[in-house]
């Protein structure tokens, strides 16, 4: 892995912050095609001459209403379009994200990811996130409540390590282990006790076993890992209507469907590495890339509400306890992720799987009923000779994004 100076990373984040606040400041061709900067530092911004910069594509699909795909308009894409093309130093990392396992705990030079909320999206770079879309209930943490189209640095935040979005809310965790809520509480899923809303980042001051190293959220709840020797354990809090998505069992649910402060989750037999949160379920990773639903060692589980297909099981039916999802036998999964009503998973190949509703296209693949039950691999619209490696994806409500690593670099 190739290391930059300070200076270097320095310049380099500047210059990739600059391009993302110019990203979405688009017009329309007389042609009617969306025009597309992107950002491509010479050899120089990133190490004196000395290092490769590896090629990276930002795309998103969907339904995009409120601006959540980063056209700076309101539009629709069938299937996964660049927003964005630019170049990192061949050091560069994935920032840890709810749903992914992360080999180590130290950061790269420079860390990006992104995250997708109900109507709003946000990137982050290098320990500065920015965010953009629907603001209603304080979730852009800015202040207030406007809706913003392009993107906006958010200066109420510094050394973030994640970045998760929720429905009306938004979550950061730090690289202190330090976890900040803001946005609307109404369901208990900031964490704070109290259930009114956070018009800024708010620290969220709890009696951690550990250290925080995994963050994830979704509509109206929320879960987090603790980091301890050998051993991950699972919190989460927010709403919970009888469905399960809390994982507390019965009795262990709160009894008005809302849980303000972070509760561990005893029912996991082993260790957890990540945890994704749907709209209505929660799927959570071991150390050893399996999948569950809750449950067994090393496999991908799903669990919770499964009306719209996204438990990935082939039905509609809900799921009080982690079930594997026999969809993705036979692959290494090292990353998932869950929309309101949708579901991602991504292999150690870069291949990107997704199932779950698909009413609004934000499954990429065009031609799908409305409920998608099992999972169904995306395809890109991109030169095969590119030999496309997914990094990353995040869901919303309508829309979807992902990070992909092409073969082309340039140094």
């Amino acid at each position: 892995m190739t290391s930059i100076g300070s200076r270097q990373r320095h310049l380099l984040i500047s210059r990739l912050s600059a391009s993302l606040s110019s990203l979405f400041r688009r017009s329309y061709s007389s042609s009617g095609t969306l025009s597309s900067p992107g950002y491509s530092p010479s050899t120089n911004d990133v190490n004196d001459g000395a290092a490769e910069a590896e090629a990276v594509e930002l795309l998103s699909w969907g339904r995009g209403s409120c601006g959540q795909l980063g056209g700076g308009v309101e539009e629709s894409r069938l299937y996964p379009t660049t927003v964005s093309s630019f170049h990192l130093p061949s050091g560069f990392g994935l920032s840890p994200v709810s749903g992914r396992l992360t080999k180590t705990s130290s950061p790269a030079s420079v860390e990006v990811g992104i995250s997708c909320g109900l109507f709003h999206s946000a990137v982050l770079i290098g320990g500065k996130i920015w965010v953009w879309g629907k603001g209603d209930g304080g979730r852009l943490g800015l202040g207030n409540e406007e809706s913003i189209f392009t993107p906006v640095l958010n200066p109420n935040l510094e050394n973030v390590r994640s970045i998760a979005l929720g429905g009306l809310h938004s979550c950061a965790l730090t690289t202190n282990g330090d976890v900040f809520t803001w946005g609307y509480g109404g369901f208990g899923a900031l964490g704070h006790s109290v259930y009114h809303r956070e018009l800024l980042p708010r620290l969220l001051e709890y009696d951690w076993n550990g250290k925080i190293s995994h963050l994830a959220t979704s509509g109206t709840h929320t879960a987090a890992v603790s980091e301890l020797v050998d051993v991950g354990e699972l919190f989460t809090w927010g709403r919970d209507e009888g469905e399960g998505r809390l994982g507390l069992g019965s009795g262990g649910a709160p009894d008005e469907g809302a849980l303000g402060i972070p509760t561990k989750v005893e029912a996991l037999p082993v260790p957890i590495a990540a945890v994704a949160c749907g709209g209505f379920f929660t799927m959570a990773l071991t150390a050893d890339g399996q999948l569950w639903s809750w449950g067994d060692k090393g496999k991908v589980l799903t669990w919770g509400h499964g009306r719209q297909g996204q438990l990935g099981h082939g039905s509609k039916q809900n799921g009080e306890i982690p079930k594997e999802v026999e969809g993705l036998l036979g692959e290494h999964i090292v990353y998932v992720a869950c929309g309101s009503s949708s579901s991602a998973a991504i292999t150690d190949e870069g291949k990107l799987y997704m199932w779950g509703n698909a009413k609004d296209f934000q499954l990429g693949v065009p031609g799908l009923p409305e409920i998608q039950p099992f999972p169904v691999e995306v395809k890109f619209l991109m030169d095969e000779a590119l030999s496309p490696h997914v990094l990353s994806v995040a869901i919303g409500a309508t829309h979807s994004m992902c990070l992909v690593r092409t073969d082309k670099s340039q140094s």
